[in-house]
């Protein structure tokens, strides 16, 4: 007979005596039923084990991709770093290629490359241009899952999308700085990256629908293309207050925040409201100056978590019907000061 285990395995496991095991796993007379059923048990609980160390030893490969500032790709990275040690059954490996610009030339070649290389996985923040969906169409028929993260691609060409609803965050926005602001206050710098981030779009349509509705004399002015790194959203944010004299408010969704607060002390301007997202190290900091009113974020550990979920869901680590939780949008304000 053929045993995955030794008998004194199975005897220390099952809490009996070498010989009881022996006697029950040779069919010997003698043995009473409960103690056949106790041996079964033991061998069955060993299996469960055995296969679930198997599967520990198994190791996904993932890439991680993103365009964005390093204040932001920093606090992803620390956020996959803590918490993919800790995803089961699985063990991940983690390979980064961040940075805070790249064209699309630049991103194709990084994708391919990891085609090439072979990996169980991508995780993508860039924008969704032609050349780049092109390129995600290749990933999905040399069947490489792609998740992308807080802004999105065409759904047929990622397995998930992780973040929080880009709209309804918009939207959020919109009824915060509204009830904030002064009555009949100017006009409202909506501050972007790049259009070319769908998720970053998706706010800026959710915030202007919402606003519109609330407001329908309101005014906005939007400003995009300095990706979130400070020199050139200075430059773009000098440029809006010297075409509007009356900007006084701002709902900034591409970053750059401290850039954008040295924009207006240079113009000699006040801003009434300033609505951000993201509480990465820059935006804490900020919160607690007081110089932002409030933050929309969201848990970028528990982002993690379900990013290692779509991942073993897919490589079927966990059962197809497994539910993954959505994010949650949170709203971090400055704290009062109490004596």
């Amino acid at each position: 007979m053929t045993r995955k285990f030794t008998i004194k395995e199975i005897a220390f496991h099952a809490g009996l005596s070498l010989a009881t095991v022996d006697r029950a796993l040779h069919g010997r007379a003698n043995v009473r039923q409960v103690t056949r059923d106790r041996v079964n048990a033991a061998i069955a609980e060993l299996d469960r084990q055995h296969a679930a160390t198997r599967l520990e030893s198994t190791k996904l490969t993932i890439d991680v991709v993103m365009q964005a500032p390093k204040r932001f790709s920093s606090a992803v990275r620390d956020a996959l770093e803590a918490e993919l040690p800790l995803a089961r059954p699985a063990a991940f490996r983690s390979r980064f290629h961040l940075a805070e610009t790249m064209d699309d030339a630049d991103i194709v070649r990084t994708l391919q490359s990891i085609a090439r290389r072979g990996s169980q996985g991508i995780v993508l923040k860039v924008p969704a241009t032609p050349k780049i969906e092109a390129c995600l169409s290749d990933l999905r028929d040399r069947s490489i899952p792609v998740i992308t993260y807080v802004t999105d691609v065409a759904p047929a060409l990622r397995l998930a999308y992780v973040g929080m609803e880009n709209k309804q965050a918009g939207a959020t926005a919109a009824y915060l700085l509204h009830r904030m602001r002064r009555p009949k206050g100017g006009r409202i710098l909506v501050s972007l990256s790049s259009q070319m981030f769908l998720g970053e779009e998706e706010r800026r349509i959710g915030f202007k629908s919402c606003l519109t509705t609330l407001q329908s004399s309101a005014r906005v002015v939007t400003v995009s293309e300095a990706l979130g790194v400070d020199r050139t959203t200075r430059a773009v944010i000098l440029d809006a207050l010297d075409r509007h004299d009356d900007i006084d408010c701002v709902y900034s969704i591409g970053g750059g925040n401290r850039a954008i607060l040295s924009a207006f002390e240079d113009a000699r301007r006040k801003i009434d409201v300033f609505a951000a997202h993201d509480l990465d190290r820059t935006n804490q900091s900020l919160l607690s100056e007081r110089k932002l009113s409030f933050v929309l974020h969201h848990d970028f550990r528990n982002d993690a978590r379900q990013i290692a979920q779509h991942f073993l869901r897919h490589h079927r680590f966990l059962p197809r019907t497994a539910q993954i939780e959505k994010t949650e949008i949170g709203i971090a304000c400055p704290l009062p000061r109490l004596a």
